[in-house]
């Protein structure tokens, strides 16, 4: 059915990790907002950082909320119980209704550190200096590998494919329109087609000011619409607010790039949307 994508949010945070409000307050926003289906998503644990990823307490808390809000939203609103899993995460990602495959950490060949690549500059920084040699473009492809094997694990949904831009706004760190980068890219996009992945097209940079573009890029949407082209359309909503932020331009975008759909997920899994 048109326009089914606008009353699926599957991308959110609560604040069991790194979101601004607490499950119930989602819920509501959700359903305020007429929305068919809301996908949790809190980061999975991750050893190498508990400043945002939920611990295991937060994870056992986690579960048994959303059954509190599954129930009480019964006939009013599907909630899917998901996840967003790193690389790098300690938990089975396996036990969800779907979950979200997603980069957020380089390690260094050097160090052994793990640096968050998305948030803060000095991290990304102090990633290239002393793990790679000064050398932007290296973390980069370092990035994309591990975006590569998280495409072999086959994720309901890989997550913001290019998240490595987010703070390189100013191409401060590196060049995105260096050949490097681009073979990095394109050799885990290809990864994404061999295993059949549904890319999402990711809002949340550009409602929390990082960005003027959605992820992925649109030189990527445009190579990835021969590959496969599925996709779905998700805010990454960190703020109740937030649910279908941009989804509206997102879809224009698709469709001018030559996209005539996008799937929505559900309760019964994924399903077609006409743009």
């Amino acid at each position: 059915m048109a326009g089914e994508y606008l009353l699926s949010a599957v991308h959110t945070h609560s604040k069991l990790c790194d979101g601004k409000n607490t499950l119930d307050e989602v819920a509501v926003a959700a359903w305020r907002a007429g929305l068919k289906t809301l996908g949790f998503s809190g980061h999975s644990h991750t050893p190498c950082d508990l400043e945002y990823c939920m611990s295991p307490g937060r994870t056992a808390q986690y579960k048994v909320e959303i059954a509190k809000l599954q129930k009480q939203y019964e006939g009013k609103l599907d909630i899917l119980y998901g996840i967003e899993w790193d690389l790098y995460s300690d938990t089975d990602p396996a036990g969800y209704d779907y979950w979200i495959g997603s980069t957020h950490y380089v390690r260094g060949p050097k160090t052994g550190k793990y640096y968050e690549i998305d948030w803060r500059p000095a991290d990304l920084a102090a990633c290239i200096q002393d793990d790679f040699d000064g050398d932007g473009l290296a973390v980069a492809e370092a990035y994309f590998a591990n975006v590569e094997k998280l495409a072999e694990k086959k994720p309901t949904i890989l997550g913001h494919f290019d998240l490595i831009k987010k703070i390189n706004g100013k191409g401060e760190f590196f060049d995105e329109s260096s050949p490097r980068y681009r073979d990095a890219a394109h050799s885990a996009l290809m990864a994404a087609a061999r295993n059949r992945c549904v890319l999402e097209v990711n809002t949340g940079a550009v409602y929390r000011g990082f960005r003027d573009e959605f992820f992925p890029s649109n030189l990527l949407l445009k190579e990835w619409l021969p590959l496969g082209g599925n996709v779905v359309i998700t805010s990454d909503a960190h703020d109740a607010a937030a649910l279908t932020f941009g989804y509206t331009e997102a879809a224009a975008q698709l469709k001018q790039l030559g996209y005539e759909k996008v799937l929505v997920l559900g309760k019964n899994g994924f399903t077609p949307c006409a743009l």
